[in-house]
C-alpha cells in the first residue's frame, strides 16, 4: 500500500459535512475557552522540558494523506550519552501527568479546526504502519483520524494493536451523530479514571509490526498421523 491511499479517487468514501461543521463549531468553542489552560500547561511544559513546546509528527490522516499532529511535549529528546533513548527513560513525570490527564492532547484541537482531524474517529497512526495494515485494517482511513475514538474507550492502549484496529473498523462502519456523542461522553470517564493510559510493560504502547496472517485451519488429511 502505498504512503497516501489516493491522491482524489471518487469512489472513496466522503466525510459527511454535518459531523465537520460541528468538529469546527466544538473545536473552536473548546479553544476559546481552554486558552488560560492551554497558557499554563505551555509554560509547565517550557519550564520543564524547554523548547520547542509542541511536538510536532506526520501522521496518517484521511485516505492515508499526511498531515502534521500538534501535541504538547511530554519526553525529552533522545541522548545516548544520557541514556535517553526508550519512551521509559524519556518521558518525565510532568509528560506522565500530562498523558493521564489528556491535556497533552489540548494542541490537536487545532487540527480539527483546520480540517486534519475530527473529534471523534481513530487515532492519528505513523505513516510507517500504512504498509502494514490488512485490507480490512486499512479501512479506518475512510473516515478524519479523531482525538478521541472507539477503541480509546473500550481500553485505549491496554488493547492489543488487533483489538484497536478492529474497533477502529467498527466505527468506520457504524459512526453517527449519538455514536460520537456516546463515545465523547465516555471519553470524559475514561480520561478522568485514567484508564488504559500506557499497554503492559510500556511507557506507552509498542510499534504496530503488523498483524501476522492466520494459519488455515488443519485438514483432516492433515490430522491423520503418517
Amino acid at each position: 500500500m502505498p504512503d497516501g491511499l489516493v491522491d482524489a479517487d471518487l469512489s472513496l468514501p466522503r466525510p459527511k459535512p454535518g459531523k465537520r461543521i460541528i468538529d469546527v463549531v466544538v473545536a473552536a468553542v473548546l479553544l476559546i475557552l481552554a486558552t488560560p489552560l492551554l497558557i499554563v500547561v505551555a509554560a509547565l511544559v517550557a519550564a520543564g522540558l524547554g523548547r520547542p513546546v509542541l511536538f510536532r509528527q506526520c501522521r496518517a490522516g484521511l485516505h492515508g494523506q499526511p498531515f502534521e499532529l500538534v501535541k504538547f511535549r511530554t519526553m525529552r529528546p533522545p541522548n545516548l550519552s544520557l541514556g535517553l533513548l526508550g519512551d521509559r527513560d524519556r518521558l518525565t513525570p510532568l509528560g506522565r501527568w500530562l498523558r493521564a490527564t489528556s491535556l497533552d492532547e489540548l494542541p490537536t484541537l487545532w487540527n480539527v479546526l483546520r480540517g486534519d482531524m475530527s473529534l471523534v474517529g481513530p487515532r492519528p497512526l505513523l505513516p510507517e504502519y500504512l504498509s502494514r495494515y490488512s485490507p480490512r485494517q486499512a479501512r479506518r482511513h475512510e473516515v478524519r483520524p479523531g482525538v478521541t475514538g472507539l477503541a480509546q474507550v473500550r481500553g485505549r492502549n491496554s488493547l492489543s494493536w488487533e483489538e484497536k484496529l478492529e474497533f477502529d473498523v467498527r466505527y468506520v462502519d457504524s459512526h453517527n451523530l449519538r455514536v460520537d456523542l456516546s463515545i465523547l461522553a465516555a471519553t470524559v470517564r475514561t480520561v478522568l479514571r485514567r484508564e488504559g493510559i500506557n499497554a503492559a510493560g510500556s511507557a506507552t504502547a509498542p510499534e504496530f509490526l503488523g498483524t501476522p496472517p492466520r494459519r488455515p485451519a488443519p485438514t483432516q488429511r492433515d490430522r491423520t498421523p503418517a
